[in-house]
Formats: C-alpha cells, structure tokens, sequence
C-alpha cells in the first residue's frame, strides 16, 4: 500500500538529489530512508529510482508515484492547514438563517464587513421564510440563526443577545390612530394588517399584543418587502407592525406614523442563536462582535441586548 510517507520520502529525495540529503531533510537515518523505498519496491514490484545515478535518475514507476505526490501533497498541506485554523477556530463554515424580512437590511452590511475580516470562514445566507430554521440549526444544517423567538425544548442551542428593539405599528399619516400616544389591541380589531408572509405564531403583533388580548384583525394581506408594506399602509390600504429602526428612514421623510403599542410598548429582543459547542470559536464570537457593532452603529432606537 502506498502511502503518504512514501510520497513525502520520493519527494524529498527528488528534492535533494540524493539518498543523504533526503533522509537529512526528513530527519531520519539514511538506512532507514533506504529501508523504506526498498520495501515499497518489493511490494510495488517495481524499481523507483536507479541506485547511485548522478544526476538522480527515477524510473517510469517513480515518475508516476512523484506526479501523484505532485497532486496529494500539496492538497493535503493546505487540508492541515485548514485543520489548523478550524482548531484555532480562525475558520470553518457559517451558514447563517434570518426569520424576519427586515433584518436583511443590516445583515448584508455586516457580511462585508465580516467577509474581508474572516475570508477563511464560508459564509453562505439563507431565510426561514418556508422552515423553521432552529431545528435545522440543531441538526447541523445551519450554523447560526437570527431569531427573536428562542425555542423551548431544544436542546444544546445557545442564544447569544444582538440588540433590543421597539416593534411600533405603523399608519398613515391621515389614518385616525396618527400622532395617538399608543394604540390598544383592540384599536386593531377594525384594521387591515399588513404582514410579512409568515406564521403568525412568528409575527410579534400577534404573540406578542394580539393573542394575550384575544382581538383579531379584521384581515390580514402580506408583503414581501420592507419598502412595499410602508407603501402600502402609506396609501391608506392598511396598517403594519414594524421594528422602529426599519422605519427611521420613512418616519424621517413622513411618509408614516409611528404609534407605540400599548402603554409600555412592545420590546423585542434580537438573538444570534448557534449551537453551544460553536459558541466559543473565534469567527462565531466574531461575527457576534461585528454584527453587534455594526448594528449599534447604524440602526436608530435600539438597546442592548
């Protein structure tokens, strides 16, 4: 069988020319080297090299196992390598989940950012718009989830805090609830909600508002995108639950209102959700670190978490 040492002993030897100045390379005895290649002869039934040739002479069949040392050395080298850096945690793979719309806008940002800081980490993005991303998460099909709804009864998942944020309804600027100083659940009973295309079991205005007071909405259309919603509640067609940070833009060209919901408001707490034996590597805490950073350094009216 041949063997990466054997690869390593016809490479050196190729190298240096000479059966002393390879075994002084590889920092074994020249007996031993010697030893070596005339056993992977016996069994290869082939002779690799022509003894005491000057310049060094391989025959064909040393010819073939040198190109296949050209091949695998070099890709093993860089797989150690790797090995090396994922131990060190300066690598590996994070594949990445978000469960709401609107937090794209400030992941792609941070991904740049990240990518230049951390190339050798494959970043790959997805949305768990169609799944539920945790239990994917703890499977190992995904690396990390952006999530405000950590699960019960998962095990070995860690949620590490991003940023707290107001979810504040949105309505036109002539809408009759426009400059109130907090809308109450059953404000809503008479409205058309406008909604991201998700569970409602996913969507804080229910789980968090609605639900604990039992009103429904009279009807509820969705939207894909951030921009379309607001469009659509700032034309009178109805009214939108939103983080207060998604709307900053639109609040400051008045395209909407903004009505805290309830007294105290709705605070919604934003996590990184990975697996507990992920949380401690580097580029883990690193892309917590810079999301963090990110976030605080462009969103409006955001705590921490």
């Amino acid at each position: 069988m041949i063997e990466v040492r054997h690869l390593r002993t016809l490479a050196a030897l190729r190298e240096a020319g000479s059966l002393a100045g390879a075994a002084e390379r590889l920092c074994v005895t020249e007996s031993a080297l010697s030893h070596q290649l005339a056993g992977l002869e016996d069994r290869l039934g082939a002779r690799l090299f022509v003894r005491k040739s000057r310049p060094l002479r391989f025959t064909s069949a040393g010819t073939r196992l040198l190109q296949l040392a050209d091949e695998v050395l070099p890709r093993l080298r860089r797989a150690e390598g790797e090995l090396a850096k994922l131990s060190a945690g300066e690598a590996g793979r994070l594949h990445i989940c978000i469960e709401c719309h609107s937090c794209v806008q400030w992941l792609l940002p941070c991904l740049d950012r990240y990518r230049a800081d951390w190339p050798a980490v494959e970043l790959d993005l997805t949305t768990g718009f169609s799944f539920a991303p945790l239990p994917a998460l703890a499977r190992g099909d995904l690396d990390l989830v952006i999530t405000a709804d950590p699960a019960a009864g998962l095990d070995g998942i860690a949620y590490l805090p991003l940023f707290t944020y107001e979810a504040v309804l949105a309505v036109g600027k002539g809408h009759r609830l426009a400059g109130a100083q907090a809308a109450q659940p059953a404000d809503l009973a008479a409205e058309r909600l406008i909604a991201y295309p998700v569970e409602r079991d996913r969507l804080d205005l229910f789980t968090r508002f609605l639900d604990p007071a039992g009103v429904e909405p009279e009807s509820v259309r969705t939207a894909e995108l951030t921009a379309m919603i607001v469009q659509l509640v700032a034309s009178g067609r109805g009214v939108a639950c939103l983080p207060n940070w998604a709307l900053a833009e639109y609040l400051e060209r008045g395209v909407v209102q903004a009505v805290p919901l309830g007294e105290g408001g709705v605070w919604v707490e934003l996590f990184a959700a990975v697996r507990e034996d992920q949380q401690e590597a580097a580029y883990v805490r690193e892309f917590v670190r810079t999301a963090v950073e990110a976030c605080f350094g462009t969103l409006e009216g955001i705590r921490g978490g």
